[in-house]
């Protein structure tokens, strides 16, 4: 009576299927709304939206090479939330405001 591991195969189209809605729902994030927080998760989603393609596809080609373009892509969106929070933070302590409408250009 031992656990063993089953498999459950999800169709490439379906993954990628996924991966566009959250794609189109961060595009609509960015165009819709104006707070630079939410407008930075949805950039993120995107990434992330990205992503779950390259797996997808990887996944469906038993090939590598997807997963190591996705973590080189989760490398990179570190080092963006690193810099965009940073710069949110300075805009924020200097304007006391985030709206992006408002802040428009980066002189102290």
């Amino acid at each position: 009576m031992g656990l063993e591991a089953q498999t459950v195969n999800i169709p490439t189209g379906l993954v990628v299927a996924l991966s566009a809605v959250l794609f189109t729902l961060g595009v609509l994030g960015v165009l819709v709304r104006r707070n630079a927080i939410v407008m930075f998760m949805s950039v993120e989603l995107m990434l992330n939206a990205a992503n779950l393609a390259f797996i997808g596809f990887a996944r469906g080609r038993q090939a590598l090479g997807g997963q190591v373009f996705v973590f080189f892509v989760i490398a990179v969106a570190a080092a963006e939330v690193a810099v965009g929070l940073a710069l949110i933070v300075s805009i924020f302590r200097s304007r006391h405001n985030i709206d992006v409408d408002q802040v428009n250009e980066l002189k102290g």
